[in-house]
């Protein structure tokens, strides 16, 4: 393997850490009441 070829390989594995860190930071079940309100809030009646 050439150095090119060790590059894209690092790239790669360095995109699907930050991807999943990512996903794992938006899906925490702490963030739920957060990531939801504004769902709710679209969703209410206006008075």
């Amino acid at each position: 393997m050439n150095i090119s070829g060790l590059a894209y390989l690092l790239f790669t594995v360095l995109l699907a850490i930050i991807s999943g860190g990512i996903i794992a930071y938006y899906y925490n079940p702490k963030r739920k009441q957060k990531i939801e309100e504004p769902k709710h809030r679209m969703l209410d009646d206006d008075k």
